[in-house]
């Protein structure tokens, strides 16, 4: 398994490889477009060759695509909802270009529909965007924490919308510690030692499948356990804490599972190390 955080395009996504290794990076995360809105860059033959030449010059194998904010599939907006079919579309074919392993995702909101409604809007929309996609690059669904009528918060409703979907193009989910914490997934009590015997494992396998998570967004909580509050803290400076992340890093470890920071930058060289540490 290999770590690593988010990293920058400024200048031309060719330069996110180098400032995910001087960061310390194994892998990396990036924006292929602006998360607020407007065009995409660019992709041509050139940036694409130049981009794999970077990758390969500093030995960065896994890299993954975050598609922006906005993506809401259950809004009553048709222009938001088909647009965001649209991007997260466009974003598989981005990755595929560039030879990202995932692109991942959130879902939206179901205030504007309800529950259950809204869950069979996301199914049909993720349906339309994947249609006939058969790139390399797959697609991740990422859990949320919870605020308001955000979709996803809970593993088995993400569970259900990957069933209903029944794509070969969906791999699977983007477990985001933090997300997770914040709504209701207690961290501190998860021990990769007593697989058979912890609450927490038995709950997330028998809600999602522990075979279906495929990336881990490392983060810390400000927030504590159910606050549905998304608030990142760099790694043991938060309430999940150190002796939770060394467990949890075991476990990425024996599954072979990509972690990915999103703290601050500032600090992002420390969280590195100390995952790396953790890893030993």
């Amino acid at each position: 398994m290999n770590i690593g955080c988010h990293i920058s395009i400024a200048g031309g996504i060719f330069e996110a490889p180098k400032r995910a290794y001087d960061l310390g990076c194994e892998c990396f995360q990036i924006f292929s477009r602006s998360p607020q809105g407007g065009k995409a860059p660019e992709l041509t033959p050139e940036i694409i060759e130049k981009f794999k030449a970077e990758l390969k010059k500093y030995s960065l194998k896994n890299f993954y695509i975050h598609t922006p904010y906005y993506i809401n599939f259950a809004s009553e907006n048709n222009r938001i909802r088909y647009g965001s079919v649209s991007v997260v579309r466009d974003e598989l074919e981005r990755g595929n270009l560039l030879g990202a392993k995932y692109v991942m995702t959130h879902l939206g909101t179901a205030k504007d529909l309800g529950q259950k409604e809204a869950i069979a809007k996301t199914i049909e929309m993720l349906q339309k965007t994947l249609e006939n996609y058969d790139g390399e690059t797959k697609l991740i669904l990422e859990n949320s924490a919870g605020a308001g009528e955000i979709i996803g918060d809970d593993l088995a409703e993400l569970s259900k919308i990957i069933r209903g979907v029944n794509s070969k193009s969906i791999a699977g989910i983007c477990l985001d510690t933090q997300h997770s914490f914040a709504s209701g997934y207690d961290w501190r009590k998860f021990n990769v030692r007593a697989i058979h015997e912890l609450p927490l494992l038995k709950k997330i396998d028998q809600e999602i499948g522990l075979e279906n998570i495929k990336l881990f967004h490392a983060n810390d909580s400000l927030t504590d356990c159910n606050s549905r509050k998304d608030r990142h803290a760099h790694i043991g400076e938060g309430l999940i804490g150190n002796d939770a992340f060394k467990n949890i890093v075991a476990f990425a470890k024996k599954n072979e599972i990509d972690m990915i920071l999103e703290t601050e930058h500032e600090k992002v060289t420390d969280d590195i190390k100390l995952l790396k540490s953790f890893r030993k």
